[in-house]
C-alpha cells in the first residue's frame, strides 16, 4: 500500500502538470498522511536540509564553470584543436564532434551545455559540408551526454550525495567508461558515414596543428587538473568545483581576454538560475527519501526482488530496463533523486558494488536525456540547431542503440567498469 500511495502521489501530480520539485514534496505529505505523523515542521526541516550539504556545493561551482568555458572561448578552441588533428578524415566532422565532446566533458560535466555548444559550433559545418542534418544532430546530442559520465560530473556529485558513497571514487571509475560510450558513438559514426560524399578539408600542417594544440593547452589542463587533485588527495570534489570555475574564469578574462567584467555578471546570473533549479529538486526530494526510509520502503522492494538477490547479473539488468522506463519521462537529477533511496539498499542486499552500480546508474540516466519524449538534451540541440525535434530523435537512434549496448555490456561484464576504476583509485 505504500508503495502504491508513493508512486501514484507523485506521478499523479506530475500528470496534471505540478513541477517535479513540487510533486516531490505532494510525494513527501501523501507519506506522511499515510503513515498518520504530518507535521509541517519535520516537512519544512527536513527541506531545509535536503540543500545543506556540503558535497553539492559542487553543482553551482561546476555549472558556472561550464558557462564560462563555452563563453570564454575554452570550447571553441578545443574545437579547432580536434579540428586540426582528424578534420581531414573521411566522416571528419564527425570525430571533431566526438573528440571535442570528451575532452569538454572532462571541464563542464554537464550534458545541455556540451552539447549546445557543440551544436552552435559544429551542426553548420557538418551541414555545409554535407552531411546529413537529422544524423549530424543526432551525432552532437549523443556525445554530448558523455559529459556526466567523464569527470568531473554533477550526476555523479549528485548521486554520492543521495546514495552516500565516494563522490572521489566514482569521478575516477567514471572515466574508462565514458571514454567506451565515445568509442562506441566513433564506431558507429564510421559505419554510417563512410558511404556519404562529403568533401573533406585538407590536412593541417604539422606548424597548424602545433598552432591549435598551443591555443587550446589553457584548456586541456584543466580536467588534468582536476583528474590528478582528485587522484592525489589535493583536494575533494567539492574544492575541485571551485578550482575549475576560477580557473575558467582565470583563463578566459585573462589569457584568452574573451570575457570582461561586464560579461561576467549574465554569466553568473545564468549558472544560478540552473543552481538554483537543481538545488531545489535535491532539497524536495530529501523529503521523499526521508519518508522512504520512514515507511521501509527499500525493505519491500527487497521482499519484491528477493528471488533475484541471488543472481546480481539479474538483478542489474532489471533494474537498468526500470531506470530506461523512468528515464523517458524524468530528467537526470530527479530520477537519481528518486531512485536512489529506494534502489541503494537492494543492490547492497545483493552485494553489487556502490561504485559500480553508480556508474551504470549515471550512464543509463545520461542516455535518457536523448531518449524521447523528454529528452533535455534533444531539445537543447533542436533548440539551438534550429532543427525539428522529429529529424533530431530521429538521427539519434543509432547512436543511442550503440551506448545502451556499451552499456549493457557492462552489466555482463562488471570488470569492464571495475578493473579500470581500480587504476585510479
Amino acid at each position: 500500500m505504500t508503495i502504491t500511495i508513493f508512486v501514484f502521489s507523485l506521478l499523479g501530480a506530475m500528470a496534471i502538470g505540478i513541477p517535479i520539485a513540487f510533486s516531490l514534496l505532494i510525494c513527501g505529505v501523501a507519506l506522511m498522511w499515510h503513515l498518520d505523523m504530518f507535521d509541517a515542521q519535520i516537512l519544512a526541516q527536513n527541506l531545509l536540509e535536503g540543500s545543506n550539504s556540503f558535497p553539492l556545493l559542487a553543482v553551482p561551482f561546476f555549472m558556472l564553470a561550464g558557462e564560462v568555458m563555452n563563453a570564454g572561448g575554452l570550447s571553441r578552441r578545443i574545437v579547432n584543436f580536434a579540428m586540426a588533428c582528424v578534420g581531414h578524415i573521411k566522416g571528419g566532422l564527425g570525430y571533431v564532434t566526438i573528440m571535442a565532446a570528451v575532452i569538454m566533458a572532462a571541464l563542464s560535466g554537464s550534458a545541455v551545455a556540451d552539447a549546445a555548444a557543440l551544436s552552435a559550433l559544429l551542426l553548420p559545418m557538418m551541414v555545409a559540408a554535407g552531411h546529413d542534418r537529422a544524423r549530424s544532430a543526432g551525432l552532437i546530442a549523443s556525445a554530448g551526454i558523455i559529459a556526466p559520465v567523464i569527470p568531473p560530473s554533477i550526476g555523479f556529485v549528485i548521486f554520492g550525495v543521495a546514495g552516500n558513497v565516494s563522490i572521489s571514487k566514482l569521478f575516477m571509475a567514471g572515466i574508462v567508461p565514458g571514454i567506451m560510450l565515445g568509442a562506441s558513438l566513433w564506431v558507429t559514426w564510421w559505419w554510417l558515414a563512410r558511404r556519404e560524399l562529403v568533401q573533406v578539408p585538407p590536412r593541417k600542417t604539422l606548424r597548424e596543428i602545433g598552432v591549435a594544440m598551443r591555443e587550446a593547452t589553457w584548456a586541456l589542463v584543466m580536467p588534468l587538473i582536476v583528474v590528478f587533485g582528485l587522484k592525489f588527495g589535493v583536494f575533494t570534489p567539492t574544492e575541485a568545483a571551485v578550482v575549475a570555475a576560477v580557473y575558467a574564469l582565470f583563463i578566459s578574462t585573462f589569457v584568452y581576454r574573451e570575457l570582461g567584467l561586464k560579461d561576467l555578471y549574465p554569466l553568473f546570473v545564468s549558472a544560478a538560475k540552473t543552481s538554483a533549479v537543481v538545488m531545489f529538486l535535491v532539497a524536495a526530494a530529501m523529503v521523499s527519501a526521508w519518508l522512504i526510509t520512514v515507511a521501509n520502503l527499500p525493505a519491500q522492494l527487497i521482499d519484491i526482488l528477493q528471488p533475484m538477490l541471488d543472481s546480481p547479473r539479474l538483478l542489474m539488468f532489471t533494474i537498468m530496463v526500470i531506470i530506461i522506463v523512468v528515464g523517458t519521462a524524468l530528467d537526470m537529477t530527479p530520477t537519481i533523486l528518486l531512485l536512489t533511496p529506494v534502489l541503494m539498499p537492494v543492490v547492497k542486499a545483493a552485494g553489487i558494488d556502490p561504485i559500480y552500480f553508480g556508474v551504470l546508474f549515471i550512464i543509463n540516466c545520461a542516455i535518457g536525456l536523448i531518449t524521447p519524449p523528454v529528452g533535455t538534451v534533444l531539445n537543447a540541440v533542436a533548440g539551438v540547431g534550429k532543427i525539428s525535434m522529429d529529424e533530431v530523435t530521429r538521427g539519434v537512434m543509432p547512436f543511442m542503440l550503440a551506448q545502451f549496448t556499451i552499456m549493457f555490456a557492462m552489466v555482463a561484464f562488471p570488470a569492464l567498469v571495475m578493473v579500470p576504476a581500480r587504476w585510479f583509485y
